[in-house]
């Protein structure tokens, strides 16, 4: 059976893998050592650290896709593995179903063979008749219609439409979307995920979430998105130093346990170093050291002294003195962009209109492919509109932050990168800040600021592309999803950076936590040329929007309804009327092999979802004051009610097909 359907239970959980005293060496020295897990059915486990921790390394090694220097892992026989790298390889030639369904599974390939001969019958092929009639046949003989429908549901969620587009025409963000469809439909017990989120569309990004949080599969993942660890994740992995230190339940439980510990390493410290002091004023006396007493007391001391001390992370927090912005900042007057000509011409933006005020902080939400870049490079000024025109005010200087940063291999160090653009920064308190102490405070220490740039991680250059960036000190900043390739350690700087921003800000970003702590207004991109402005949060679009379908639905269905019985109305009275025998009905479309088939099943479908809906509401009114479990639970409910709703809309148009 093809897992994904129902929530995880976590007695008496089975394992299905094993890691044990694993380690691996990086350029700099040891990235782990003598990492020991498990993961068990339907556990869902974060791995998180610092970029260049070494998160994707493990998660390779786990996979098989990398070699350890040492240490096993074992999978359980029956459970199968299927990997998501953050960079995910494919064949030029194939297309999106070739690379989808290249799987061992045979289950996957009748389900493949399955699609693609319905496809054949709906273009006219006749001799797609026979192998349809087998096909059905044995998708009814190994029970794969459930499995069937899943596959369908999540490339249709992931807006896989054309799956016979070639893998080498596809842009990074779709190579993404399917080789994550690839791993969702495989029917394997584990999932390994590395940045899942990347590249997907936030609505897109809240579908995963959902799926993720009720599948029964076990999830290792490694992932930045702060809403994702809360809503999915059973516990917490974080790679401190070279070891593995495990934390049970979501990011939120994870930080109120690391600030106990916090605050106790604080206290401990106090505590050794107040002894110290009374021990120092001993030594000073000098007392014999002849006594065995006096021995132990200071080799006592010597431990002490010697004892490796806690690190303080200083949040990487600060900020920069401001420049003066003017009375015209930034405006854009009836701008226009269209790609491509003829009947291949697409529209991105038209005759959009802003008059960008001081302190301004909009967020840029679209779909994948709707033109959000594009909207950046207009008002940037690094590309020009078809029409209109966008003015910059004389004291206007913009920060662009690029998606894909362009960073020249040319051998340099990050020390050297950064102070070509300056050496020094002052903050906004007056004091000074040198390029080095920048760079320490974005976690670019030691060694790694004297190393070449394209030593670095792909996390790490972009961090230091982010510090020369604000070195320049831009009164207008620009953000093309800066949340990309950064650890939580690094969004939580560049969020507290932000937060003191007195400049206008303008970003791209498919980390809701980051849009929603960082704009107040977003610019909606629908895809075909609107831009439409929207006052909150990106959190209240997604439940507007939401609510707005819901609406859309219901007043769907009862015209619908309302017309079917207006027909059937008008057809009993033309029978009365005509004294004789009725007219003959139009001729109607029947239903396919495979709308037989969904239609035999969507009604246990609806009753099944109809009694979740029914156990999530009494859950809500039961008293439950964990704030984390509500929102999964009301996040579950409104993710129940949509598909109801679909259900339902689906269930009318078979049913009239009859």
């Amino acid at each position: 059976m093809f897992p994904g359907g129902g929530k995880a239970c976590y007695t008496a959980a089975m394992n299905l893998l094993s890691v044990s005293k694993l380690a691996r060496q990086g350029r700099l020295g040891p990235l782990f050592a003598d990492v020991t897990f498990g993961l068990d059915e339907g556990e869902k486990i974060a791995l998180i650290g610092r970029n260049g921790s070494g998160k994707s390394t493990l998660l390779a090694c786990v996979a098989g896709a990398l070699a350890p220097d040492s240490g096993t892992v074992t999978v359980n026989k029956d459970a199968g593995v299927s990997w998501l790298p953050q960079t995910p390889e494919f064949r030029p030639d194939d297309t999106i179903r070739d690379h989808i369904f290249r799987s061992k599974s045979p289950s996957l390939a009748v389900i493949r063979d399955y699609e693609a001969a319905c496809e054949d019958m709906a273009a006219g092929s006749a001799a797609a008749a026979d192998r349809l009639d087998a096909l059905t046949r044995e998708m009814d003989e190994r029970s794969l219609w459930d499995y069937e429908a899943r596959v369908r549901s999540i490339l249709t969620r992931l807006s896989l439409d054309d799956m016979d587009a070639r893998m080498a025409a596809l842009s990074g963000g779709m190579i993404k979307k399917v080789a994550l469809a690839q791993a969702l439909v495989e029917d394997t017990r584990i999932l390994l995920l590395d940045e899942p989120t990347n590249h997907l569309d936030i609505a897109t990004i809240a579908w995963l979430e959902g799926y993720l949080a009720e599948t029964d599969r076990a999830v290792l993942m490694v992932t930045h998105d702060r809403y994702f660890l809360d809503a999915v994740c059973t516990s917490i992995h974080e790679i401190d130093g070279t070891t593995l230190r495990r934390y049970e339940g979501n990011f939120s439980r994870y930080l109120e346990k690391k600030a106990i510990e916090e605050e106790i390493a604080e206290r401990t410290e106090a505590r050794i170093e107040s002894v110290l002091r009374t021990e120092r004023e001993w030594l000073l006396r000098g007392p014999q050291a002849r006594g065995t007493k006096a021995k132990a007391r200071i080799q006592a001391i010597k431990r002490m002294t010697d004892r490796e001390r806690r690190e303080e992370d200083e949040g990487f927090s600060f900020s920069v003195s401001g420049r003066r912005l003017g009375g015209k900042i930034l405006e854009a007057d009836g701008i226009s962009k269209t790609w491509g000509s003829g009947d291949a011409a697409k529209t991105v933006v038209s005759d959009f209109s802003w008059k960008f005020r001081k302190g301004e902080r909009i967020g840029v939400f679209g779909d994948n492919g709707s033109g959000k870049t594009t909207l950046l490079n207009l008002l940037s000024g690094a590309l020009e509109p078809d029409a209109g025109k966008v003015t910059r005010g004389e004291n206007t200087v913009i920060g662009y932050y690029r998606q894909n940063p362009e960073i020249s291999d040319s051998g340099q160090t990050p020390l050297e990168y950064i102070k070509e653009t300056a050496e020094i920064v002052v903050q906004a308190d007056g004091r000074e800040l040198t390029a080095s102490a920048l760079l320490e405070r974005f976690g670019i220490a030691g060694p790694t600021q004297h190393s070449p740039l394209s030593a670095l991680s792909g996390g790490e250059r972009k961090r230091v592309y982010l510090v020369r960036l604000l070195m320049t000190n831009p009164n207008f900043l620009v953000l093309d999803e800066p949340t990309n390739d950064f650890d939580i350690y690094t969004m939580g700087v560049l969020e507290s950076f932000l937060s003191g921003y007195e400049g206008c800000l303008l970003v791209v970003s498919h980390d809701r936590f980051f849009m929603d702590r960082s704009v107040e207004t977003l610019f909606v991109v629908g895809g075909d040329g609107t831009v439409e402005a929207f006052a909150g949060s990106c959190s209240d679009y997604l439940a507007w929007r939401e609510e707005e379908r819901a609406g859309a639905e219901r007043s769907r269905r009862a015209e619908s309804a309302q017309a079917a019985r207006a027909a059937g109305s008008g057809a009993n009275t033309a029978e009365a009327g005509s004294g004789g025998a009725p007219s003959a009905p139009a001729r109607q479309k029947k239903r396919s092999f495979r709308e037989e088939r969904e239609f035999s099943e969507i009604e246990g479908e609806i009753a099944s979802l109809e009694d979740r809906k029914k156990e999530i509401e009494a859950l809500l009114s039961g008293g439950e004051s964990d704030h984390v479990r509500l929102r999964s639970l009301g996040a579950e409910f409104d993710r129940v009610s949509s598909e109801l709703e679909t259900k339902y809309a689906r269930w009318e148009t078979l049913a009239e097909l009859g």
